[in-house]
């Protein structure tokens, strides 16, 4: 067995598996795979059964805590097929995480797509009657993520949303002349907008949307939170679309409206401040790009 797991951590895990399933589990083979460039991702199995680990230092066992809640409360709304998160903890000096192995296949099956699309608008359709944010802070990669309940939509994309982001970008050395005049005009360029506090995935790029082997949607890697819908399909189109079927089937299911287009730009600005915040280079240029086509 390739020593990719300490022998403390190894025994843990298997002992928690064996616990949480009801079904003896000893760790037979480990393989290294994709997972991200946060955490290492490790396939564990037995004889019979496979498990998906993500590991990480022991201090970010909350990350890991608050990946558990957004998959289960997404696992638990029965619209759209995430990986069942099964235990995390800490052992062998690292953070887990372990949830069920599923096997990803093609992503060319339009069919699917087509259900991605319904199924997200299902998932769509579980609100919160707190308003918007979500019962725990949690993680958008690897930055927090202010999830405080705000009565109002525009309040929270301003306050917890945009303005940590925008404070990290600034402490990082980022220059945002338009930053003020941007923040001020949210209350104007969200006027009228009105959304409904739905289940959100929070960070569903091209990447964290599949297909399994036997043709089912899935997402992954969730930062969870109750939020606009849109924001969800805005990030589909940040780095390369979903396919064609999956939008129609989406706009069918829960019509998207007209003014859509329009605050996309203000919702992925988001996600690329988070990019700056994570990676520098270019992202902080994009993001000045953004300000004046949102502020034109």
């Amino acid at each position: 067995m390739a020593a990719l797991l300490n022998e403390a951590l190894a025994e843990a895990l298997s002992q928690e598996i064996g616990r949480v399933t009801g079904q003896s589990f000893q760790i037979a083979t480990q393989q290294s795979v994709s997972g991200g460039c946060i955490n290492q991702a490790i396939q564990v199995a037995d004889s019979s059964r496979r498990f998906f680990v993500k590991l990480n230092r022991a201090d970010q066992l909350a990350m890991f805590e608050a990946e558990r809640d957004g998959l289960k409360e997404m696992y638990d709304s029965r619209s759209i097929r995430v990986p069942q998160p099964l235990c995390c903890g800490v052992a062998g000096g690292s953070a887990y995480i372990v949830m069920e192995w599923l096997d990803l296949g093609s992503r060319q099956s339009g069919d699917a797509w087509r259900r991605m699309g319904e199924q997200l608008a299902a998932m769509h359709q579980c609100t919160s009657d707190r308003g918007f944010g979500w019962h725990r802070d949690n993680t958008i990669g690897a930055t927090p993520q202010k999830n405080k309940w705000c009565d109002r939509w525009v309040d929270f994309w301003r306050d917890r949303r945009l303005g940590p982001q925008f404070s990290m970008a600034h402490a990082k050395g980022a220059h945002f002349p338009q930053r003020d005049e941007l923040m001020n005009a949210i209350p104007r360029l969200l006027k009228g907008h009105t959304p409904t506090a739905s289940l959100l995935h929070g960070d569903l790029w091209s990447g964290n949307a599949f297909v399994t082997t036997a043709g089912e949607p899935v997402i992954l890697d969730p930062a969870t939170y109750y939020g606009d819908p849109e924001t969800d399909l805005a990030m589909t189109e940040l780095f390369g679309r979903l396919p064609e079927a999956f939008y129609q089937a989406y706009n069918a299911a829960s019509p998207i409206d007209s003014g859509y287009p329009q605050r996309k730009v203000l919702y992925n600005l988001y996600h690329i401040l988070n990019h700056f915040n994570l990676f520098g280079g270019s992202y902080a240029s994009q993001a000045n790009s953004m300000m004046r086509q949102i502020l034109s």
